[in-house]
C-alpha cells in the first residue's frame, strides 16, 4: 500500500500537482467551505461535472467524505486514502473530491465518452450479415458483445497492463463453455506481462502468442463483433484492448484463418464453394510464380508443347534469367500494393490500377519481362487478396519470395524443400496450447465437416474439439421436425 493522502488541502494539491508534474490540463477548484476538486479536464465529462457534482457540492453546508459519497448522483463513486490509487484513478477519468481535515478522498468516475461512431467493417466486409464494426472504446465494444450474447455466463475480466500506459483490457469467455485450462493460461500470459505500454491489440497478440518468432499468426484479429461472438459460442476466448478497434480471438487454427463469418450466413453449397476457391487461390498465389521459374530454368520437359512456342517468343527479348525476371516483377507489384495502401484512398486506387497497367505494358514492350509472367504474377497477387485475414494475407505475400529463390536455384526440388519446411513449421506450431494444424493433424474427423468445406448446419452441431469446450453440442443434431415440436408442446 502506498502513502496516505494528506489532511491539509494545500499539502494534498501540492502532492497531486507534483505527481503529474504540473501538467497544463490539471484543474483545481475550491468549493466553500472546505472542499477541493482536482481533475484532468481532458479526461472527464465537463457537462456531468458542472451539472451534477459541482451543483450537488455547492448545496452542501457541512460536507464530509461520507455525506458526499451518499449525495452524489454518479454511478461509480468510492472512497480511498491510498495516494497511489488516487492518482491512478484520476488518470482514468475520476474527479478527486478532497475535504479539508480528512485523509479519505472521494473518487467520482465521470470519464469522457468521446469515441468514433460505429461504422461498417472496412477490412472484413460482407454482403449478408451484420454491418457494424468495433471502434476504439472498450465500453462500447463490450456492450456490442453483450447485445449479441445476452447470457449471464458471459464473463468479462478486466486487467490493467503496461507500467506506463496503464491500458485496460477485457478478457471475454462463456463460463459454461470455455475450457478452464485455456482461460487460466490466457489470464496468466496477460498478467505476467512486464511491459511499458500496450497501445493496440496487434501488439498484445504478439506478446502472448505461443511462438513470437513464427511468421504465421497464431491468434486472429477481427473487427467484427458477430465474428467474435460466434467464436465465443464455439468455446474460444476473446481479448479487447481499450483504444483498439480489433479484438483478439484464440485459440485459432491455420485452416480457420481462411474462413469468413459470411460462410455461416450462406447456404452450405455456396459456403463450401467459396472456401474451396479461397484455398485454391492460396495455392496459386504461393506456388504459381515459383513453378514458372523452376520450369523455365530446369524443367523444360514439363511445359506442354503448345506453350513452348509462345513462351519462347515471349522471352526472346528478355535479357534476364527467369529468377531475376520473376523477382523484379514481384517486387514491382509489392511496391504498387504498398503505395496504394499508404496513399489517400482515391489516389491509392488510381495508383494501383493505372500504375499496374502502365508499368506492366511498358515492361513487356521494353523487353524487361514476358507477358506470360505478367499474367502469372497478377493472378498470384489477385489470389492473395481472397484471404479473409489481413495478417495471413501478408504471410502469403512474403513466403512466395523464398520459394521463388529456391525454385531458381534447385527447381522443383527447391520448391519441395520449401514446402516441406513450411509443413514441418506448421505442424510444430500451437495456438494457446491447441494444435495449429487441427483438425487435420492430429486427425479429428468430426471437425472436418466445418473446415475446407462446410456441411449443412445439422451436421455441424458439435463445437470444435481443439477448444476443449465443456459443452460440446451447439444445438440439436436433428433437423427441425414439426411433429417433434408439437409433441414437446403437448
Amino acid at each position: 500500500m502506498g502513502s496516505t493522502a494528506p489532511l491539509s488541502k494545500n499539502d494534498f494539491t501540492q502532492m497531486v500537482s507534483n505527481a503529474v508534474h504540473h501538467t497544463a490540463d490539471l484543474n483545481i477548484k475550491s468549493i466553500p467551505p472546505n472542499v477541493t476538486l482536482i481533475y484532468i479536464d481532458t479526461l472527464v465529462d465537463g457537462e456531468v461535472l458542472k451539472n451534477h457534482i459541482i451543483q450537488d457540492l455547492t448545496k452542501s453546508e457541512d460536507p464530509s467524505p461520507e455525506s458526499i459519497l451518499s449525495s452524489l448522483a454518479i454511478a461509480q463513486v468510492k472512497l480511498s486514502s491510498d495516494f497511489d490509487k488516487i492518482i491512478s484513478a484520476m488518470m482514468d477519468g475520476n474527479v478527486l473530491i478532497h475535504v479539508e481535515g480528512n485523509s479519505e478522498v472521494v473518487l467520482a468516475s465521470i470519464p469522457t465518452n468521446e469515441s468514433r461512431a460505429l461504422s461498417a467493417p472496412e477490412n472484413e466486409s460482407q454482403v449478408i450479415g451484420s454491418q457494424v464494426a468495433f471502434n476504439e472504446s472498450l465500453s462500447t465494444n463490450v456492450s456490442l458483445i453483450r447485445r449479441y450474447i445476452k447470457n449471464p455466463n458471459l464473463c468479462n475480466e478486466k486487467v490493467e497492463i503496461g507500467k506506463r500506459s496503464k491500458t485496460t483490457i477485457s478478457m471475454l469467455y462463456i463460463k459454461d463453455i470455455a475450457s478452464e485450462e485455456m482461460v487460466n493460461t490466457l489470464r496468466q500470459r496477460i498478467t505476467d506481462l512486464n511491459v511499458d505500454s500496450v497501445v493496440d491489440s496487434a501488439i498484445l497478440e504478439q506478446l502472448i502468442n505461443d511462438n513470437t518468432l513464427s511468421i504465421f499468426p497464431q491468434m486472429l484479429l477481427t473487427e467484427r463483433p458477430d465474428k467474435l461472438c460466434a467464436e465465443l459460442l464455439n468455446g474460444k476466448l476473446g481479448v479487447i484492448v481499450d483504444g483498439s478497434s480489433f479484438a483478439i480471438v484464440c485459440p485459432h487454427s491455420f485452416v480457420e484463418f481462411f474462413q469468413s463469418q459470411e460462410d455461416l450466413n450462406l447456404r452450405w453449397q455456396n459456403a463450401s464453394f467459396v472456401r474451396l476457391l479461397r484455398f485454391s487461390a492460396v495455392v496459386l498465389s504461393v506456388f504459381l510464380t515459383p513453378l514458372y521459374v523452376a520450369a523455365l530454368t530446369f524443367h523444360y520437359e514439363v511445359i506442354p508443347e503448345t506453350l513452348v512456342v509462345p513462351l519462347s517468343e515471349s522471352r526472346a527479348l528478355v535479357p534476364f534469367p527467369p529468377l531475376l525476371e520473376a523477382l523484379l516483377i514481384e517486387i514491382i507489384i509489392e511496391l504498387l500494393r504498398e503505395a496504394g495502401v499508404r496513399l489517400p484512398t482515391k489516389v491509392g486506387q488510381t495508383i494501383g490500377i493505372v500504375g499496374g497497367i502502365v508499368i506492366g505494358t511498358a515492361a513487356v514492350q521494353a523487353g524487361i519481362t514476358s507477358n506470360i509472367l505478367i499474367i502469372i504474377v497478377a493472378l498470384g497477387a489477385l489470389s492473395s487478396f481472397t484471404t479473409p485475414s489481413y495478417m495471413m494475407g501478408n504471410v502469403i505475400r512474403i513466403i512466395r519470395f523464398p520459394l521463388i529463390l529456391l525454385a531458381g536455384f534447385w527447381g522443383f526440388y527447391g520448391i519441395m524443400l520449401g514446402l516441406s519446411f513450411i509443413l514441418i513449421h506448421l505442424l510444430r506450431q500451437s495456438s494457446l496450447g491447441s494444435p495449429y494444424t487441427a483438425p487435420f493433424y492430429p486427425p479429428r474427423l468430426l471437425d472436418w465437416r466445418d473446415s475446407l468445406v462446410r456441411l449443412p448446419l445439422p451436421f455441424t452441431f458439435k463445437r470444435p474439439s481443439n477448444t476443449r469446450p465443456k459443452n460440446e453440442d451447439k444445438y440439436e443434431p436433428e433437423p427441425v421436425n414439426p411433429e417433434k415440436i408439437e409433441q414437446k408442446v403437448k
